[in-house]
Formats: C-alpha cells, sequence, structure tokens
C-alpha cells in the first residue's frame, strides 16, 4: 500500500517531468534507471530514497523541497494556504493534465504579441461563456 507522502512525491514527479516535456525513458536515462522504475516513483509503488529524489531535483532542475510543496496542505485543508474548497483542489489538479502542460508549452513557443493576443482572446471568451450563464 502505497504511502500518502509516497504518493504525493511521485505526483509531483510526474507533474515536473511532463512539464519538462521528457518521457519516463528520458528522465530514467539521465538518472542510470530503466523506466519503469520512474513508473513506480510516479504511482507511489515505490519509494524514492535521498539520494534518487536528489537525482531527480538535479535532472528535473527543481530543488529538493520541490517534491514536498503542498504536502502539509494537502494533509491537513485547515492549514492556512490550503486549498479551501474542491474548486481550489480542481484547479491544482489541472496543472498536472497532459492537455494543460501541452497549451502551456505552446503558449510560450509563441511571440509576445501573439501571446497577448491569444490571452485576449481566451478572457473574451470567458467573458462571453460567463454572460451566456
Amino acid at each position: 500500500m502505497a504511502n500518502a507522502i509516497d504518493l504525493h512525491v511521485g505526483k509531483r514527479l510526474r507533474r515536473r517531468r511532463r512539464l519538462l516535456g521528457l518521457t519516463q525513458q528520458q528522465l530514467a536515462e539521465s538518472i542510470g534507471i530503466r523506466f519503469q522504475q520512474i513508473q513506480k516513483y510516479e504511482c507511489g509503488a515505490n519509494r524514492v530514497t535521498a539520494s534518487r529524489l536528489y537525482e531527480l531535483a538535479v535532472a528535473l532542475n527543481v530543488p529538493v523541497n520541490y517534491f514536498f510543496e503542498g504536502l502539509q496542505a494537502a494533509a491537513n485543508p485547515a492549514t492556512p494556504g490550503a486549498p479551501a474548497n474542491d474548486r481550489d483542489l480542481i484547479a491544482a489538479d489541472v496543472l498536472s493534465q497532459k492537455e494543460t502542460l501541452e497549451l502551456i508549452r505552446a503558449y510560450y513557443k509563441l511571440g509576445e504579441r501573439p501571446r497577448r493576443r491569444l490571452l485576449d482572446l481566451a478572457k473574451a471568451l470567458q467573458d462571453e461563456n460567463t454572460d451566456a450563464a
């Protein structure tokens, strides 16, 4: 049975890997392990040792504490700064979705002017959708 902390670390690992556009194979090769091990870390089936967590942090260009961010809030929702309701939890989970990460990557590949226009379009569509409701 996976521990809640192992699950949290695995989710953070998957989120960062996807954000960088890396496959499990690419990440595994960068630290000298097999991709199956990355799979096990991401689903919380295997615990990540301290030395491996450090290697992952270096490979993903994040500080080690990145993997633990939000852990206390997730464990204790009454903690200040924790998600206040289901809507906040859903919003936080949106960033872990593949489609969201692809959209973010595509957005930042655009120049500044097209990015601004796309943002304005998204806001206009949101306003239109709000007015229709």
